[in-house]
């Protein structure tokens, strides 16, 4: 049975914004849910396609679910309270995002008929490791709230999973490039608009590892998981990720690509010196999945971006943040808690 008809909740975020047109060029039917706090301006030309319906919604709403969920093939889980900073300004408010209203949306899919569920997870549900190469049967140590409510959605995800409800959970590595709902808070990017900007990148520590991923590779992952035969996924985690580097080496490739050697490292001390070496053999043996975008890739769309004037006053435009934004919102969504 070929799945068609989409909901993907958190759809007009960073990597909804690019997902979204992707599904619809390849002739999916698309329900987005979002809250669309960073606007909706998101799809570009295909912003008003006759596939794609666009619902300002809570995914806390039992009767909103209940409602769009019906008809529904799959269901791509993007939403939560994305990184640590913004989850701890208001704890309470993450758990009733990232985790109640996660086992409330699987137990209704499941229930009204769904027959695909993809998770959004995250790499740092690994914790700190020692291992040479973090793969997917390492325990888990998660350790902010963010990370361990993403460890137990997991859990209660692939408990679901049975002969017509397929669950998959995906543990992205940082994501990198360029998306109409930008996001300035995460490595790569954000060290590329300071280069661009300030013509200076600041580094706290320098070697830690991270593992990265291409915007355009996590989006075309996505819609491959709708393609995927169901006994290859069924009940699966994999990592999914580029390659490893350290936050010093990614500043470096930074400064190359942009080709300014005007532009100024300088390296600070730091306390985190978390670093981690994310596998992604699995996905790659099992299921053919190798990115082919790479950080190099991503500053040149940054930097392409920012000089044909898509990224307009981006040291200070809060939409760029997602903390800026949660500061202004934490309280109203709380109170809109269904």
């Amino acid at each position: 049975m070929k799945l068609k008809n989409i909901l993907i909740t958190g759809g007009a975020g960073y990597v909804g914004a690019v997902l979204v047109p992707k599904l619809l060029k390849n002739g999916y039917r698309v329900k987005v849910i979002d809250w669309y706090i960073y606007g909706d301006n998101v799809f570009g030309k295909y912003a008003n396609h006759h596939n794609l319906q666009k619902i300002k919604g809570d995914i806390r709403d039992k009767n909103l679910l209940n409602t769009e969920l019906k008809n529904v093939d799959a269901v791509i889980h993007l939403a939560c309270i994305s990184n640590d900073p913004s989850f701890e300004l208001n704890p309470e408010l993450g758990k009733s995002i990232n985790y109640d209203a996660t086992l409330q949306l699987v137990d209704l899919a499941k229930k009204i008929g769904v027959k695909r569920f993809i998770y959004a997870s995250s790499s740092s549900v690994y914790g700190v490791k020692k291992e040479n190469e973090v793969v997917e049967t390492l325990a888990l140590e998660p350790l902010t709230d963010y990370s361990k409510y993403k460890a137990l959605c997991e859990r209660y995800i692939l408990d679901k999973n049975s002969s017509d409800f397929t669950t998959l959970i995906l543990r992205p590595a940082t994501v990198c490039g360029y998306s109409k709902r930008l996001r300035l808070d995460l490595t790569v990017n954000i060290l590329t608009i300071h280069a661009l900007i300030k013509k200076h990148i600041t580094v706290f520590g320098g070697r830690q590892l991270r593992p990265n991923i291409h915007i355009e590779d996590m989006a075309n992952l996505y819609v491959k998981t709708l393609e995927f035969a169901k006994k290859k996924i069924s009940g699966k985690t994999y990592n999914a990720g580029y390659k490893n580097y350290s936050i010093i080496n990614i500043a470096s490739i930074v400064k190359k690509v942009l080709k300014n050697p005007a532009i100024t490292i300088e390296t600070l001390p730091t306390d985190d010196h978390r670093s981690y070496k994310v596998s992604s053999q699995k996905i790659q043996k099992e299921l053919g999945f190798y990115p082919k975008h790479t950080i190099e890739n991503a500053v040149l769309d940054l930097k392409n971006a920012y000089i044909n004037g898509k990224i307009p006053n981006a040291l200070t435009n809060n939409n760029y943040y997602n903390i800026r934004v949660m500061k202004q919102f934490k309280n109203k969504l709380f109170k809109n808690k269904q």
